[in-house]
């Protein structure tokens, strides 16, 4: 695909402000919204949204199809009659600079479970058809991830290779009596997923009525414990006794000089390309529905990926295995059409990554901090950028621009300032001038670089484990003089596709 001239801002939901203890779809959201249009931006990019499972992390979900149910407005749940009031400010303590999980997870659990139990008590005519029409759309992934997650829930959430022999081999006899024996908790998560996915499309509407488009984001790889190897391990690499034979991760980088472990199963494309990659298919026409384009997460993996041994404690000793190129963009495309992908080609790029980004005309990604390490023909400099790329000051990934300014070396501080024409007093606005001022396309930037904020507001620490993704966006911090500083500068360098009248009302 081919972006107009635009700017977009990266903030995941779970950092929206709000009295709940995390992000979620309610009124700030629609208030982001209005920001967003305010400031004269069309983008909005999001991290993926799947429920979190080990470490919170949202590149390690527990389905490759669901969301993450803890998004769940319950204001919301109020409106449509499930709870009441009342039930919403029985609350623990929640912290407004950090997400606190598990905390949450329990909280909006119980939240959840009395919603369910009026819905079933009441059975509100206008929800209940509903209810049962997601149900049929969308029974090609809610049936296997609801009976997953009910399993898992019985089974104190550990992890399905370690359920009992019957349910971890998908025995038939064993998963119907099942079914029989918990039904009403396989419905409860299918009806969880309802009320994410009825919300999500009240917020995505309102984002389109704006002229607002959502950039989400699709891991290449599955966490081993999810409800999609689980039940179909064959287009997975796994041993036959069902554990991982090589996983995935990448090789010394910019991030770790022992490279990244990520963990996940390999997949067998063989086993794909024998389905026609209907599996795929699947699930680019399921983010379709919640986004409007795709970041397609380690694009390179796609022409070529690191395999790593099961055992190993690092991903230093790998190698490289040919992916499945063309044919799956190829069988893609003949079902869905022109993709709408940003295809993150970060990393170690050769040839092959290239040449399958082109064949496709997918935009590839250029990280700013990345570009003063070396010389004036590193590539993410952008006086060498082409149009049909999408910028970064940086990605969820990085330091936010300030912390990785304080972080230079006397070399780069110098080259930094002397490119930007910077005095390093305003590095991260100095940065977003200079990419909104370059060539690219679409230019994104995370709101934390808006506000100038340093360490304290990083996403994500490659590499370390906890304490990640949990930071939130201060709400006094939006202000209309900050909308109206990006709007300038969108329309200064000709990034403000849409002069309209603003209209913050919300349903």
């Amino acid at each position: 695909m081919q972006f107009k001239r635009s700017s977009g801002i990266l903030l995941h939901p779970t950092s929206l402000p709000g009295p709940f203890g995390i992000g979620d779809l309610g009124v700030n959201a629609f208030h982001w919204l209005d920001f967003l249009e305010k400031a004269g931006v069309d983008y909005w990019e999001i991290l993926p949204l799947g429920p979190t499972g080990y470490g919170d992390s949202p590149y390690q979900s527990f389905s490759a199809f669901a969301a993450n149910i803890n998004l769940i407005d319950p204001e919301q749940l109020v409106k449509d009659g499930l709870i009441n009031i009342n039930d919403t400010q029985n609350h623990p303590r929640f912290s407004e600079k950090k997400v606190l999980f598990k905390r949450i997870s329990q909280w909006k659990n119980s939240l959840l479970n009395l919603a369910f139990l009026n819905f079933i008590q009441n059975q509100n005519s206008r929800l209940f058809f509903q209810f049962k029409d997601f149900i049929e759309n969308q029974f090609y992934w809610l049936d296997d991830f609801s009976l997953f997650m009910a399993i898992k829930v019985m089974q104190n959430w550990t992890a399905w290779d370690q359920w009992p022999i019957q349910l971890k081999v998908h025995d038939s006899e064993e998963i119907n009596q099942f079914r029989k024996n918990y039904s009403k908790e396989i419905l409860f998560q299918k009806f969880q997923q309802f009320v994410f996915f009825n919300q999500w499309k009240k917020m995505k509407d309102y984002a389109q009525n704006k002229k607002i488009k959502i950039i989400g984001d699709i891991p290449i790889f599955i966490a081993y414990d999810s409800a999609d190897v689980w039940s179909h391990p064959d287009l997975f690499d796994l041993t036959q006794d069902l554990k991982p034979r090589v996983v995935a991760g990448v090789p010394p980088d910019y991030f770790s000089r022992t490279g990244q472990l990520w963990g996940n199963p390999h997949y067998r494309w063989t086993n794909h390309q024998k389905i026609d990659f209907q599996w795929w298919i699947n699930r680019f026409q399921s983010t379709l529905e919640l986004v409007d384009v795709v970041r397609l997460d380690h694009f390179r993996g796609f022409a070529g990926y690191w395999e790593i041994p099961a055992d190993a404690t690092t991903a230093e000793n790998g190698h490289w295995v040919r992916g499945p190129g063309n044919s799956l963009f190829n069988a893609l495309e003949k079902s869905l059409g022109n993709l709408p992908v940003i295809a993150e080609d970060l990393g170690v790029i050769t040839p092959d990554v290239i040449d399958l980004r082109d064949n496709f005309h997918f935009p590839g990604m250029k990280i700013l901090q990345f570009g003063f390490g070396s010389d004036p023909s590193n590539p993410f400099l952008p006086h060498n950028y082409q149009t049909n790329c999408v910028a970064y000051t940086g990605t969820h990934d990085n330091p936010t621009s300030l912390d990785w300014y304080n972080s230079l070396s006397e070399r780069e501080h110098s080259f930094c300032n002397e490119y930007m024409n910077s005095d390093g007093k305003h590095i991260a606005w100095d940065m977003i001038h200079t990419l909104w001022s370059s060539v690219a396309d679409l230019t994104i930037a995370p709101i934390q670089d808006f506000l100038e904020i340093g360490r304290s507001g990083r996403m994500n620490f490659p590499g370390r484990l906890g304490n990640n993704w949990n930071w939130r966006l201060p709400n006094q911090l939006l202000t209309d003089q900050l909308a109206e500083k990006i709007n300038k500068i969108n329309q200064t360098f000709g990034r403000d596709s849409k002069m309209m009248k603003i209209n913050s009302t919300f349903p």
